[in-house]
């Protein structure tokens, strides 16, 4: 099972990066918009949506998410940022992750209504993939810098907690995860930002780096809490894996939750630092 994932991974990756250097604009939202599909797909059948309903459930994500991506297009001509409908899509998005899923976890909520459910999946998938769209537009490198410090975090995590788990993080949740596949996640990850940082300089402004620092920890935490909450999803349906198109690790969602938890973040951020600047141009 094992080397299959690395086989799996190895070729998901070669695959990522000529799809993020070499795609256009156009062919690249097409790619997001395959994943936003069978990322609703995979979730309606956690959801004990029937197939009919799937469907239709898949179609109302795409529509709402490429209808954002068009009206964003037209306000954008006019500088009403504020009113950028994917503003409102991270803001809901920051909502769940630091309010809504936390409590989740904590009290141990079970949600068997497929229409909150389906609307819950609306907000994890759909800011996921309008996120993917706007950093990849702002800077490939900047899409694959967020989303390798989010695989750095996984793959530690999942290596650590192999070698030297012993305490469960969330046994009634997800059994196989620890603490220690925790901290090895936080170890690597800040090594990980501290090269860079000695790369580039930033190592030398202590204050920023600083928070660089604290930020990547709060990173690793967001990501953690991505992959519990799915699991927490599967758990409640009674399945292993969210899917079975990615062998040795699953569904797609089994791929990309720790990315539903942090890229919006990131979006919504460049979101704001937008405004001000598009004011001045104004």
């Amino acid at each position: 099972m094992l080397k299959q994932r690395i086989i799996t991974a190895i070729i998901l990756f070669v695959l990522f990066l000529a799809a993020v250097f070499t795609l256009p604009a156009l062919g690249w939202i097409v790619l997001v918009s395959l994943m936003i599909w069978q990322g609703a797909t995979e979730w309606a059948r956690l959801s004990n949506m029937s197939a009919g309903l799937v469907i239709i459930y898949c179609i109302a994500a795409l529509l709402m998410m490429l209808g954002t991506l068009w009206l964003d297009s037209r306000l954008l001509s006019q500088d009403q940022v504020l009113l950028f409908p994917h503003f409102f899509w991270y803001v809901a998005s920051v909502i769940l992750w630091v309010l809504v899923v936390p409590a989740w976890m904590i009290y141990g909520w079970q949600l068997q209504n497929r229409g909150m459910m389906g609307l819950l999946g609306w907000i994890v998938l759909i800011p996921t993939g309008l996120a993917m769209i706007d950093l990849r537009s702002t800077s490939p490198w900047l899409l694959l810098g967020v989303m390798f410090v989010v695989w750095l975090a996984d793959t530690a995590a999942y290596f650590s907690g192999r070698k030297f788990g012993k305490h469960k993080l969330a046994p009634s949740i997800s059994p196989g995860k620890t603490w220690e596949g925790v901290y090895g996640a936080l170890v690597f990850v800040t090594l990980y930002v501290t090269i860079i940082g000695w790369g580039t300089g930033l190592i030398k402004s202590y204050p920023m780096f600083s928070a660089i620092i604290v930020i990547s920890w709060f990173w690793v935490a967001l990501s953690v809490l991505g992959d519990l909450f799915e699991s927490a999803i599967k758990r409640q349906a009674g399945v292993k894996d969210s899917g079975t198109l990615l062998p040795g690790h699953g569904g797609l969602l089994d791929r990309i939750d720790a990315l539903t938890s942090t890229l919006p973040f990131v979006a919504l951020v460049l979101s704001l630092q937008l405004v001000p600047m598009l004011q001045k141009l104004s």
